[in-house]
């Protein structure tokens, strides 16, 4: 009776030790559920340092164009009269692997780092790895010349009147259709134009992107 009673007991005590297959096989989940959590932050961060890291979009000035002109010096009293009227077609690439949704730009003309004239850019969308034409018009406003008017009589006079423009186009970048990265396109582009002949000889761009 007492071996019988000592036999349930063993069997009782055997059925309540897990089996050494069964923690094997829980211990391996484990590792590979860690193995794969692993490889997938792996995987994000390396995309998110070369797929998904936001990329600036280089900027430049396709075209330039006079029109409008209508220059005229006076003297002896120096009286200026002058209409100038760029029209620009600046060039926007966007090089990410997402579309570039940009907002309302501006576009300034400025003279020896006084700001004589502004335009806006209308938003847009230019897609993924490819460029857009944005055109612009710019008018040179002789009045807030003051200031500055010796400097540019003897610039004319020189047969050269050099000018600057700044664009800064803002915009995002959508990965993935929810990872949004906020860019805005900054240009400096100054044009050198020959006078009389009014035609632009010097063009120097610069880029940069604020990310």
């Amino acid at each position: 009776m007492k071996d019988t009673q000592n036999k349930q007991e063993q069997e009782q005590v055997l059925m309540n030790i897990p089996p050494k297959k069964g923690r094997n096989r829980c211990i391996t989940s484990i590792c590979i559920l860690l193995l794969l959590l692993i490889i997938l932050v792996t995987v994000c961060v390396v995309l998110a340092l070369t797929l998904f890291k936001p990329k600036q979009p280089i900027t430049k000035i396709s075209s330039a164009t006079l029109q409008g002109i209508s220059p005229r010096l006076t003297f002896p009293s120096i009286d200026v009269q002058l209409n100038v009227t760029l029209d620009i077609k600046i060039q926007v690439e966007n090089r990410n692997r997402a579309s570039f949704k940009h907002e309302d730009g501006t576009s300034f003309l400025m003279y020896k780092g006084v700001e004589v004239g502004e335009t806006d850019i209308f938003p847009g969308l230019i897609p993924a790895r490819s460029s857009s034409i944005l055109p612009c018009r710019l008018t040179l406003q002789a009045d807030k010349l003051a200031s500055n008017m010796t400097g540019f009589i003897r610039d004319l006079m020189s047969g050269k009147l050099t000018l600057e423009t700044v664009t800064k186009i803002p915009g995002r970048v959508t990965f993935l259709g929810f990872i949004k990265k906020h860019i805005v396109a900054v240009s400096n582009c100054q044009f050198g134009i020959g006078f009389p002949d009014l035609e632009i000889k010097t063009q120097i761009c610069k880029n940069k992107a604020k990310l």
